[in-house]
């Protein structure tokens, strides 16, 4: 089911100062398309959540529109929405079974959807065994890991057959492992099940490793939307730049000065830009050791994380929180003098005006 949000806009009264309001979602546009997994993404106070809780009816919209397909369903209670709901704490009841909670919701089902209980068991066994707990029918939910209780919480939100799915942090709890494994298992359910999927989270690397479309919130405001990969190469701001990327993309200060750019006194690239301060943002993979190359450092260390070998090292007119770090080959690197220099490849170099866009000259 394609989902449409038109202007949608959500005020809090503040708690701390009864006259200030708080602009947790604004004039929020979007388009989401039939059968995609999207990827609400940003950090913690974004709006992103509360987005979720608006698509589904647990907040009133103070302004805009929310559409199911072409069906205004913005003043329509949630029950009546056909969306299946899955918490960050699951939200199982604890003195029921697995097969219990997972047939809860459809013993509220009233009037001519009302099933049978041989229907009830059958839908239950179909979506237990779509997530892969079978097996687990007859366990309570403290008997079970984390990753298994958010499968039930996954079962028990698809056995109505929503044409919705939200998850709100449905991975914060796990451990790394249990993510990694968990993350694949929602993307294969929703590749299987076809269903419109919004996946809120603030963590880039799993929104970006099983969405479709990605949306980049800040400050309950839209910044780019797009294929994870192109967001990630292309973003359309600093925020998105650093946001996305792990390790963090590494921020300079700089200026351009008869169209080249400049980190301290060197010049790094060529641009049709005219002169003026900004800020330049160089990926990890972005840099090539060379001795002859454009942009120099000062070395510190060596650091290897798993398949990943880096050069930190430092320069004056860095802004970043951490050092800066460039990811190199470990079987050609070798480092002989204090001083580094890097040649940087031009499509994982960003240049910024001092408002953070980006500048594509």
């Amino acid at each position: 089911m394609k989902i449409i949000l038109e202007n949608l806009t959500k005020k809090f009264i503040s708690r701390d100062h009864k006259n200030d309001v708080v602009i947790a979602v604004n004039d929020f546009n979007i388009e989401i398309p039939d059968g995609k997994l999207v990827g609400l993404l940003g950090p913690s106070g974004c709006g992103k959540s509360t987005t979720l809780n608006l698509i589904c009816g647990l907040e009133e919209p103070t302004e805009g529109k929310i559409y199911f397909g072409d069906v205004d369903v913005t003043n329509l209670s949630p029950e009546n929405r056909g969306v299946g709901m899955v918490f960050q704490n699951y939200a199982l009841y604890p003195h029921l079974t697995v097969r219990q909670n997972i047939v809860f919701p459809l013993e509220n089902l009233k009037g001519p959807d009302k099933m049978s209980k041989e229907a009830m068991e059958e839908k239950a066994m179909e979506v237990a065994r779509l997530v892969q707990i079978e097996n687990l029918m007859d366990r309570k939910p403290s008997e079970m890991s984390g990753g298994q209780q958010q499968r039930v919480a996954i079962a028990r939100a698809l056995v109505k057959t929503p044409g919705v799915l939200l998850l709100d942090e449905p991975l914060s709890n796990l451990d790394a492992r249990l993510r990694l494994q968990t993350r694949e298992q929602i993307r294969r359910i929703q590749k299987e099940t076809g269903i419109t999927t919004i996946f809120v989270t603030h963590d880039q690397e799993e929104a970006m490793s099983i969405s479709d479309l990605i949306i980049v919130m800040k400050d309950g405001i839209i910044q780019q939307v797009g294929k994870p990969q192109e967001v990630y190469n292309a973003p359309v701001n600093l925020f998105v730049a650093r946001f996305l990327g792990t390790p963090a993309i590494n921020v300079f200060k700089g200026y351009i000065k008869d169209h080249k750019v400049y980190i301290g006194e060197d010049a790094i690239m060529k641009t049709k830009a005219p002169d003026q301060e900004v800020y330049v943002g160089i990926r990890p993979e972005g840099f090539i050791p060379s001795e002859n190359g454009v942009f120099t450092c000062e070395f510190d260390r060596i650091e290897t994380t798993g398949r990943d070998t880096s050069v930190v090292c430092h320069n004056e007119n860095c802004i970043s929180d951490e050092d800066i770090r460039a990811i190199v080959d470990d079987d050609l690197y070798t480092h002989k003098d204090r001083i580094i220099r890097f040649d940087l490849k031009p499509h994982k170099t960003y240049v910024f005006s001092m408002d953070e866009k980006v500048i594509d000259e």
